[in-house]
């Protein structure tokens, strides 16, 4: 009698599906995988690249249980063109 071993057959997603699930563009998606921010894609063949369903789904739930610091709004006043008129100018001009 042969014992079979189960093996889990890992379902895999191209980028049509990728960005169906995450609403993000392609450049931010490849930069957050060169710093090991999200999961790495991998080639089935030369023009065929897909990711881990299972890694893309762990990675969607660990964003969700923490959450992500925004970036501060830039302080209008340090621009160099356009700058923002003092409280007391924007009046005497008026």
């Amino acid at each position: 009698m042969a014992q079979f071993k189960e093996t889990l057959i890992r379902r895999t997603i191209r980028r049509k599906e990728l960005r169906e699930i995450i609403p993000l563009a392609d450049s931010t998606i490849y930069e957050m995988e060169q710093r090991g921010e999200f999961p790495r894609r991998f080639a089935l063949s030369p023009r065929c690249i897909v990711w881990d369903l299972a890694e893309v789904q762990a990675w969607l739930e660990s964003r969700r249980a923490v959450p992500v610091k925004r970036a501060k709004h830039p302080d209008v006043r340090q621009r160099k063109t356009r700058p923002v008129k003092a409280p007391d100018q924007a009046q005497a001009t008026s």
